[in-house]
């Protein structure tokens, strides 16, 4: 299988590699693409050294995956170039994710919708993935009505030149910033840029998404998406409204079944899931599950997860797993 990994020198195209060797991804060949900037530049595969290519020379090159991950203007320019010579692209940003003719994809959850027509497939943002992922098998047992997310997101999210802002405000000098305001010791609540409505992009990305990959317009979903100085990994605070009653018992099997969880769930331990003990990890970690006592059919439960592995790299690996082993390229 020849596989071009495009923003393979970003953050999150560092963390797809590293997946793509744990998980022993079958590659004949390994395609590593970058900006123009980044061209010529060394980076180690497997204890082999790869040479960065340019955008033009992988569309020559026509490999038959290419996972991307290097914004959303790359991504609407280039994956239609390499769609047009048959590769297949597994997109991880924004640009594709709401276009009624992609396929947005949890592979947990909707995988068995691709076919081999989809040569566009979009990864869903970070904090969805996480969130649907704990969502779906109760919505398919409860029938989900609302959901009221809070997010609080891992500077990871934004990229490096987040994580260098943070060290150096630990260092208590000065540099590039990423945000507006400080990170060390502090709370923004404002991931990505707000809409009219007055709701930031991150938090609409959590509504919209999560409707399409439940394949449910019904859900009303409201979010507020919070930055806070961390690495491991994104956690989310979720309040879900459902249309039948439930045992909390029952929910909690539900989730223990459900591959990629792991229930954290046992008050008198203090065992809960926190970014520290997610991060490097795949999995999504589910735990303070109560009822909310303000409302019936009202369940509380808090999601973390490493954003970029399951909330990225891992998710848009699974894909390309899914459709080598479906054969579906």
């Amino acid at each position: 299988m020849r596989i071009a990994v495009v923003g393979a020198t970003g953050m999150v195209g560092e963390v797809m590699l590293q997946v793509l060797e744990e998980r022993n991804f079958s590659i004949s060949e390994l395609m590593l693409v970058a900006s123009e900037r980044s061209v010529g530049k060394k980076i180690s595969f497997k204890g082999k050294e790869h040479t960065v290519i340019s955008l033009q020379d992988a569309v020559k090159a026509k490999p038959e995956i290419a996972l991307f991950s290097a914004g959303g203007t790359t991504s609407l320019e280039w994956a239609p170039k390499f769609a047009a010579v048959g590769t297949t692209v597994v997109d991880n940003s924004s640009a594709w994710r709401m276009d009624p003719s992609k396929k947005l994809i949890v592979p947990e959850i909707n995988a068995t919708l691709l076919t081999k027509n989809d040569k566009i497939i979009a990864n869903p943002n970070c904090s969805t993935i996480q969130m649907v992922l704990a969502l779906h098998p109760l919505h398919k047992k409860y029938s989900i009505k609302r959901v009221v997310v809070s997010t609080y997101q891992s500077i990871t999210g934004t990229g490096v030149k987040a994580v260098r802002q943070l060290e150096n405000e630990m260092k208590g000098e000065k540099g590039e910033m990423a945000y507006p305001y400080p990170i060390h010791q502090n709370a923004i609540p404002q991931c990505d840029v707000f809409e009219e409505n007055g709701y930031t992009k991150e938090e609409m990305k959590l509504v919209r998404e999560t409707q399409k990959i439940l394949d449910d317009r019904s859900i009303a979903v409201t979010a507020t998406a919070i930055r806070i100085p961390v690495v491991g990994g994104h956690s989310e605070s979720v309040n879900i409204e459902f249309e039948h009653d439930f045992e909390l018992s029952e929910i909690r099997t539900l989730l223990h079944n459900t591959p990629g969880i792991t229930l954290q769930d046992n008050p008198d331990t203090n065992t809960y899931p926190m970014p520290v003990y997610a991060k490097g990890k795949d999995d999504v970690f589910v735990g303070r599950i109560r009822r909310d006592a303000s409302q019936p059919r009202t369940l509380n439960m808090w999601i973390v997860s490493d954003n970029l592995r399951k909330g990225a790299a891992t998710n848009t690996v699974q894909i390309a797993e899914y459709l080598v082993e479906k054969q579906l390229l």
